[in-house]
């Protein structure tokens, strides 16, 4: 996005162009993400950026010296000339906007003009192996890039040079307040990269590549995931809920809270996603939930959009919508498809989720909704434990948890309530690891069974290649 911005002095010698030096990505290792972040935060005129979604960081190395940083994240939702260049429609560009991969940051590690054509030589190569890193990291292969530069600043001279295509300028909007865009009167110039020979094919083909079907979202079916009774009484149990915007408003809390409840059932956990599920609703659907008919139509009811989903959810009592939820779901144990399953997931920064199913099933058994915030009274732990202690007797259930619950409070509600535990352990609680660690290492520890000891004997058969099981290569050992 900027590929001459300044930047501190090179590891790289500056007297050294790429041409006659090996030029080589790769995906930046944990231990590298806060230098990495650094870098962007203090040289970078957009800065580090928040990571959202499928989020990937690129190191170019120059002989074995960092040479660029390049940060690859998700798509713009809507570009119109990017959508009219692949030629595909809204349906079909839902489905698959995980195909394309945004460049959000591009920063190199020198000065300007200090090593001629670095930019567009680093940049060639992080493309080359982006459809390779995306896939290792995420399970599915990419098939086109964008990125933006800002005209009235920079010319996008290396995106030329990496045979990177302009298709047009941006509509010239930035965000205010996390989720609402506003005009700036500053349109970006939008590049575009094929990550493959037939790329731009690929992308509007009935059946996309074997090894891209994983970053495919499943189309809108417009089925709702209850049944007529179910959902008109989840639609009763929220016309009981307190509206905080006030009395004139064009949709009722009750629909409102209903396409949440429904959305969150489905897997839906943004405002985006809220709006679009309920695009998805039929006519008749949308008629039982008593949305309004739009005026001069006789067979068209309307839905919220996306402001209406922001404007209830940032307002909305969360403790009141979790318990009017959960009573609900307690209420129709049980009857519910096996096919719903909630997670623990934020909707934006306003609303956590945490949900306890069956293991087996997936049926929802229990619901609790937190603050994103750790430390405060309603953050996830606290909303564990608080969850855990309402239950019924557990009666011998074993509850499983990532280490985010690997806490003595959550253990302790698991425990008073009869039931066992599964936590999982991690870098998260440092002397914990160790203590268990060392554990391992005693002989009389219930473990799982390590191998026997290597003897002067097993080292000599080990060592005898065989058709089966031929010598592995040799490698240098690890230093003490």
């Amino acid at each position: 996005m900027n590929p001459t911005a300044p930047a501190p002095s090179s590891p790289c010698e500056t007297s050294t162009t790429a041409a006659d030096s090996s030029v080589e990505a790769t995906v930046a290792g944990e231990e590298q993400l806060e230098w990495f972040d650094a870098q962007l935060r203090d040289h970078h005129y957009l800065g580090a950026g928040r990571p959202v979604g499928d989020y990937l960081r690129q190191i170019v190395t120059v002989r074995g010296r960092p040479a660029a940083l390049l940060v690859w994240g998700p798509a713009c939702y809507a570009l119109k000339d990017r959508d009219e260049w692949i030629g595909w429609g809204a349906t079909m560009r839902v489905e698959r906007l995980k195909l394309v991969v945004q460049n959000r940051r591009f920063l190199l590690l020198t000065d300007k003009g200090a090593a001629p054509n670095l930019a567009s030589q680093t940049m060639a190569a992080a493309l080359r192996a982006l459809p390779a890193h995306w896939q290792a990291r995420f399970g599915y292969r990419p098939l086109l890039a964008e990125s933006f530069t800002d005209p009235e600043s920079y010319t996008g001279t290396c995106y030329k040079a990496s045979n990177w295509e302009p298709v047009g300028c941006s509509a010239g909007f930035s965000r205010h307040r996390a989720d609402f865009y506003v005009p700036n009167d500053r349109p970006k110039r939008l590049w575009l990269y094929p990550l493959g020979p037939k790329a731009r094919a690929q992308l509007c083909a009935a059946q996309p590549p074997p090894d891209c079907r994983a970053g495919v979202l499943p189309a809108p079916t417009g089925t709702l995931p209850l049944t007529r009774p179910q959902l008109e009484s989840l639609l009763e149990v929220f016309r009981r809920a307190p509206d905080p915007r006030g009395k004139s408003v064009q949709y009722r809390i009750g629909a409102v809270l209903t396409i949440v409840a429904m959305a969150l059932l489905c897997g839906r956990r943004e405002f985006s996603q809220f709006a679009r599920f309920a695009q998805s609703l039929s006519q008749p659907q949308r008629q039982l939930l008593g949305l309004p008919r739009k005026q001069g139509c006789k067979a068209f009811w309307q839905v919220p959009s996306y402001s209406v989903f922001y404007d209830v959810l940032t307002r909305l009592d969360a403790d009141a919508f979790a318990t009017l939820l959960v009573g609900w779901l307690q209420a129709h144990a049980g009857q519910l498809p096996s096919a719903l399953a909630l997670d623990g997931k934020m909707i934006r920064d306003h609303l956590g989720v945490l949900s306890l199913v069956d293991h087996d099933d997936g049926a929802p058994q229990a619901l609790a909704l937190y603050d994103q915030k750790e430390g405060t009274t309603r953050c996830e732990q606290t909303a564990a434990t608080a969850l855990l202690s309402g239950l019924p007797a557990l009666d011998g259930q074993t509850v499983t948890a990532d280490a985010l619950h690997c806490q003595r409070a959550t253990a302790r509600a698991i425990v008073e309530q009869g039931g066992e535990y599964c936590l999982q352990l991690k870098a998260n609680q440092p002397s914990l690891l160790d203590h268990a660690r060392k554990l391992d290492a005693l002989p009389d520890t219930p473990f799982l069974p390590r191998p026997p000891k290597a003897t002067a004997d097993s080292n000599i058969a080990a060592s005898t290649p065989s058709p089966s099981k031929p010598n592995p290569s040799t490698s240098p050992s690890p230093a003490a």
